[in-house]
Order: C-alpha cells, then structure tokens, then sequence
C-alpha cells in the first residue's frame, strides 16, 4: 500500500477518483463536487484553501482510497473555530498559518472523511487502522514543511476513537442538531408525537406562511434553470451581506452541481403573488438530506423554519430518508425536533507546549459541552414517556 499527494481533482482524474471512492452516494465524496470547488475558484489561488488530496493506492496502483485535505492560510469556512488558538500562536510571535485540515470546504457535515469503495459508508472494522495510518502520514508530512497543525473536521464518532491511542492527537467536541425519522406516516404523524403545546406553535409557525400567501415548492437540481439558480446564488450572497461579507461560493459552482450532479441537490422556493422571496439549497443521498445555504430577499417571520426546516422534514419522510442534517448550531432547531448531537474533530499541534495548553481547553470545553447536550434534551418537542 502506497499513497501520493495531488494538488487537483484533474491531477487524479474522474475515472481514478470514482473508482476509489466506489459506489457510495455521499454529495460530498463525489469528484463533481470537488471539481466544481476548483473549476468555479471557490478554492484556489488567492481564497486561502490550497487543495492536497491524498490518494491511497495499492501496490499495482489502484485506487484504494481519497483523503481531502487542504493548506490553509485562515480559518474561515472551516466551523470548528480555532481563532483564540491562532491569536495565542501570534502573541508569542509564532506562526499558525499555513496548517492542514482534512475536512470537506464550507460543510460543517458529519461523514466519512476517507472515502473508499472498500468501505463507503465508513464502518468496516476491517479498515479502520487506515485511518490512524493515514494520521501519522499527516503528521509527518506537516513535520516535513514545518506546519503548525493538522485538523480533522467533523469526523464520525467511531472514527475519532480509532485516534485515541495516539496522545499526540487532541479530540474535541460540539453540539449540534439533527433530525432522524422515527418511521414517521407523515407530517401529521411526526407532528403527533410533540407535545400538545409543541405541535399547535409548530403547526401555527406553518399557518402563519399560508396566511402571508406563501408558497413553497421543491425542486430537483436536474430541474433547475439557470435564472432559479442566478436567483438562489442573489440569496446566498443576501445572508453574507448582512453579516458585511461576502459569500465564500462562486456563482459557477452552484452551476456545476446542478448540471453535474442534480440528482442530489433539492432547492426549495418561496414565492409571493408569483415573485420569488427566498431560496434554501440542501444536498441528498439514499440516507440523509443535508441542508446546506439559505437566504431570502424579503424578511417573512417563521419563513426561514418553513424552508429550511418544516420543508427538509416533508422531503425526507417522502423519500424515506432517515436522518436531517440542517447545518451548523442553532437552538431554533430544537423546537421544530432537531435532537442534540455530539461533532467530533481530531488536532494535532506540533508545538509540544500549546499542544498540552490546547488539550486541557479541550477537556474543558468538552465538560461544558456535555452539560449543554443534555440541557437541550430537555428543551425537545416530543412527548414525555410516562
């Protein structure tokens, strides 16, 4: 077994990278997704996210295996924020920047982050030592060109055990809200197992859109026409703009997606007395829906829930999906049923001193994490078994 680093999707090529990654479904292991990033410069020169793939490969070359990774000379779009330690590395007049993360851009999304055809859903025991394997490759690799650290983001639970052995390597926890399908009929169904409180807020929040004269509709990507993605990208870049940024995504990659990979992309609308208010885009497999970017040109109470939300809710239990990842925090998302859920990540810092420093924050915040995690079990919709 060997692995080599490539600075591009079409440095490895589609057939390569496809047959490496197998028959998963994963949005976010596909090559047209990464190709997208790059084609439509969302990462690249000049935007601080300087792609190094790592493909594993057997001894007869074939492709075994991808790693995304990416040099990285800022910590935005990233959602695991390590501002405080970058401005500790600073005070002490060392370098942070440029370190690695191995992580999929701008998706605060739990997954594999190894993708193989020999594991696609990333839970062959069998394979698991490669991810600790691959580790010390990084690790070595940042050693090599005098890195600070390298990040694992958003990694499943069970892979981030497989790092435990290793003491060099810190893990760090969050809290975020997902839904999952309970073999729910139907809306009415789901709704039914909130409390009585709970379920007439949440069906008045849905009246209240009806009554403003709202419309929703869903769209395939493979359906999209140009001016409904021209009109979406207007509200990706509305949410940015009122926060005084601007949107990390080109126009182009939203493109490429739909025209590349449609299949898996759901964008729901809102429209007023025909005119278009607002947009959410969301990617999907055969398992999980994923809610990814949203923004609205006309500020409507109770709407961002409606689309965001209430919408991916109806599209999972239509298409039998078992599991609702909306994104990042967000206590809004509890009402609505979204549970708690722990995020995982894996650091290692070179520096011998901040990484003792770093790792006692990590416990730290971890405690407090724990006890926000179950505070917010509290705060969930559903019944109370008696």
């Amino acid at each position: 077994m060997k692995a080599q680093w490539f600075n591009s999707v079409d440095q490895i090529g589609e057939a390569k990278w496809q047959a490496a990654i197998g028959e998963t479904r994963y949005p976010f292991a596909q090559f047209a997704f990464h190709q997208a990033l790059e084609q439509s410069k969302s990462i690249g020169d000049g935007t601080g996210w300087y792609p190094e793939y790592l493909l594993v490969m057997d001894d007869d070359d074939s492709p075994l295996a991808i790693a995304p990774t990416y040099l990285k000379t800022h910590s935005q779009g990233e959602f695991v924020f390590d501002w405080s330690w970058a401005d500790a590395y600073q005070r002490y007049g060392m370098r942070y920047f440029p370190k690695r993360i191995w992580a999929i851009p701008f998706s605060p999304v739990t997954g594999v982050r190894l993708f193989s055809h020999l594991d696609p859903n990333g839970d062959d025991v069998a394979f698991s030592p490669l991810y600790p394997a691959l580790a010390d490759l990084m690790t070595q690799a940042n050693q090599e060109r005098n890195f600070s650290s390298w990040h694992l983001l958003f990694t499943k639970p069970e892979h981030a055990a497989l790092f435990a052995p290793n003491k060099d390597l810190l893990h760090r926890i969050s809290c975020q809200f997902h839904w999952f399908n309970r073999d729910y009929k139907d809306m009415d169904d789901y709704l039914s197992h909130f409390s009585s409180r709970k379920r007439k807020t949440a069906r008045k929040e849905r009246e209240k859109i009806a009554k403003e004269g709202i419309k929703l509709t869903r769209t395939i990507g493979s359906d999209l026409t140009s001016d409904e993605i021209d009109f979406f990208y207007l509200c990706y870049q509305s949410t940015y703009a009122k926060r005084g940024q601007q949107g990390y995504l080109a126009r182009e990659f939203f493109g490429q997606l739909a025209e590349n990979m449609g299949d898996q992309i759901l964008l729901v609308q809102a429209f007023r007395e025909g005119e278009t208010i607002a947009a959410s885009w969301c990617f999907f497999d055969d398992h999980s829906l994923y809610g990814r970017y949203w923004g609205c040109m006309e500020e409507v109470d109770c709407l961002h829930f409606e689309a965001c939300y209430y919408q991916g809710i109806e599209f999972c239990l239509e298409k039998g999906l078992q599991h609702f990842d909306p994104g990042t925090q967000g206590e809004h998302k509890i009402a609505r049923g979204f549970e708690p859920v722990f995020s995982h990540s894996i650091h290692y810092i070179a520096h011998e001193g901040f990484r003792d420093a770093i790792g006692n924050f990590c416990e730290e915040e971890a405690q407090a994490v724990r006890e926000y995690h179950q505070d917010t079990q509290e705060m969930l919709p559903f019944k109370r078994e008696s």
